[in-house]
């Protein structure tokens, strides 16, 4: 019986306030470092699949517009407006001859 009285002396308890107010804070701010440690690995892995679909979409665009400038596409694309591939080497022009 003589422990538990010496445990919770009153006294103790309001000289020892401080060490708790203390206690108290660092388990807030534990706790609150735990959560922004959360919420921050949720935004990078966020932000890792958002650039991995985005370089996806980059070799796919990139891709496309290496098959599309191909001679063969560029042929068929311009088919419709009526224009032709060469075929016979273009003719080059005499420069003008300047007279003083």
């Amino acid at each position: 019986m003589e422990w538990k009285r010496l445990l919770f002396n009153y006294q103790w308890i309001v000289k020892n306030i401080p060490f708790f107010l203390f206690l108290s804070l660092l388990t807030v701010l534990y706790i609150y470092n735990g959560h922004f440690a959360e919420k921050t690995i949720k935004d990078i892995n966020r932000s890792s699949r958002e650039l991995k679909e985005l370089q996806y979409e980059y070799k796919t665009i990139q891709s496309e517009l290496m098959f599309q400038s191909k001679q063969s596409e560029l042929v068929k694309a311009v088919e419709p407006l009526g224009l032709k591939e060469l075929s016979q080497s273009p003719v080059i022009l005499p420069a003008a001859v300047k007279e003083n």
